[in-house]
């Protein structure tokens, strides 16, 4: 069951599949900011999705924006480009230049206003609002932006490179399709307070509502799948399909139900980071799939790989995975990324819930919270082929660890900070700290687990 099989088949079959691809931080807007500047969010500071937590907000345009790999490939590598769809989840407000803003390093920009929606939205083309209604035929999002980059194909320059982004906004993908994992509904015991805190069993309703939320996004996924096939055969018929890399992957993962949270993400469970990426492209064998640790600080250090630019003129904190898709073998590839949220909380309790009090949000449905001020934690997420696992330090008056083998309990039923030893937790903290403050090359030092 895949409700993305066309993208499979035209990306992820013809090329690479990679295994172990996550993000720096499980929340659009830190994630996508991520990407943007292959820098992990300690590094360019937009620590959630509002905008005083920097997302889309003036100090980002004044010190991150037009370092981005775009505006990079545009300006130093000759490139043409075009963004459609979702940017930061505060593109647009008035108080950050309002939809007239267009961020540095893209010759074409439709960029949606705010936040995710499929109808009644508002576009910025090349910095002109222009809004749209609810009719299916002529507003449905992803069409919409399937259409646009159809054009783009269109009216670009045959003489220079391009370079697409074509952003939906439809689900952050349930990619692990089962809503019925080990994980579901099961009480978080051993885990962060605020894990514990949901409610085991989910109450019917609840689950009701997953069942229902899970459906419609699988729904949103087909027209996805659609846009991919549509852009990909628009490129085999211009006669560039064989030129061309596509990269395919997700902002964050998604949670329905695991540990009895309803939904959302934020959490630093794999079901919450990890993400798909498949890659097509000239050299790149197809039917492939690594175990490689990529995260989505390694997109722009590699797209400005392909277009020959010298990632170490960068502050990019990622490295490219050019090489290991091309010759799929290098020596000294990292075995651990960081792994980082800062958590928000309210300062007023919500009135639906009066017993939990301030400090706390997105509590729905039943009073469960998602977030809160203290789930603000850092993990090393190793993958190595003598270990793969995760370990998480949370910046609360307890300095909760939670450790997990993720080759023995894939799902993270237990916690085994307690029974794995004091030295090994001392060098993961060691680690932790070391990743926490890394700028750059510090970034991609080899683990702890040497291959």
């Amino acid at each position: 069951q895949n409700p993305l099989p066309k993208t499979k088949k035209l990306i992820g079959d013809a090329g690479i599949s990679f295994r172990n691809a996550f993000v720096a931080s499980p929340l659009c807007c830190p994630s996508r900011a991520s990407i943007l500047t292959g820098k992990y969010p300690h590094n360019h500071h937009v620590i959630n999705n509002t905008l005083e937590g920097n997302c889309s907000s003036k100090a980002w345009q004044k010190s991150e924006e037009a370092h981005t790999f775009p505006a990079l490939l545009r300006d130093s590598a000759g490139y043409q480009t075009f963004f459609a769809g979702k940017y930061l989840n505060q593109y647009g407000h008035s108080d950050a230049g309002g939809v007239e803003h267009v961020p540095p390093g893209w010759n074409y920009w439709v960029g949606l206003e705010k936040n995710s929606k499929y109808y009644n939205y508002t576009l910025s083309i090349n910095g002109k609002a222009k809004t749209h209604g609810a009719d299916y035929s002529k507003d449905y999002l992803t069409d919409v932006l399937a259409n646009m980059s159809l054009d783009f194909l269109q009216v670009k320059s045959s003489f220079q490179p391009f370079f697409m982004m074509v952003s939906t906004p439809a689900p952050h993908s349930p990619w692990t399709a089962a809503p019925r994992d080990p994980n579901f509904n099961v009480h978080g015991k051993d885990k962060h307070w605020l894990i514990r805190q949901a409610k085991t069993p989910m109450s019917n309703a609840s689950v009701q509502f997953l069942d229902d939320a899970f459906r419609k996004r699988w729904r949103t996924l087909l027209s996805v799948d659609d846009l991919v096939e549509k852009i990909v055969k628009r490129l085999e018929v211009r006669g560039e399909l064989d030129n061309t890399y596509i990269f395919f992957t997700s902002d964050n993962g998604y949670h329905m139900g695991q540990f009895s949270l309803p939904l959302d993400k934020r959490q630093l469970y794999e079901f919450d980071i990890r993400v798909p990426l498949m890659v097509r492209g000239p050299n790149i064998k197809p039917n492939q799939t690594s175990q490689m640790l990529v995260a989505n600080v390694d997109l722009g250090p590699t797209i400005l790989d392909i277009a020959g630019y010298n990632v170490n003129k960068t502050q990019m904190d990622g490295m490219s995975f050019l090489p290991v898709m091309v010759r799929s073998l290098l020596s000294s590839w990292r075995t651990d990324i960081l792994v980082e949220y800062e958590g928000e909380g309210s300062n007023v309790s919500d009135p639906a819930c009066p017993l939990l009090g301030p400090g706390v949000s997105e509590c729905f449905p039943d009073c469960v919270c998602e977030d809160s001020y203290n789930n603000t934690y850092a993990c090393v997420r190793t993958v190595a082929p003598s270990a793969n696992l995760q370990y998480c330090e949370f910046d609360d008056n307890q300095v909760f660890v939670e450790v997990y083998n993720v080759t023995a309990d894939p799902y993270q039923l237990t916690n085994i900070a307690a029974s794995i030893g004091q030295d090994f937790l001392e060098k993961m903290n060691h680690r932790v700290m070391m990743l926490q403050s890394c700028s750059g090359q510090s970034c991609r030092t080899p683990g702890l687990e040497k291959k």
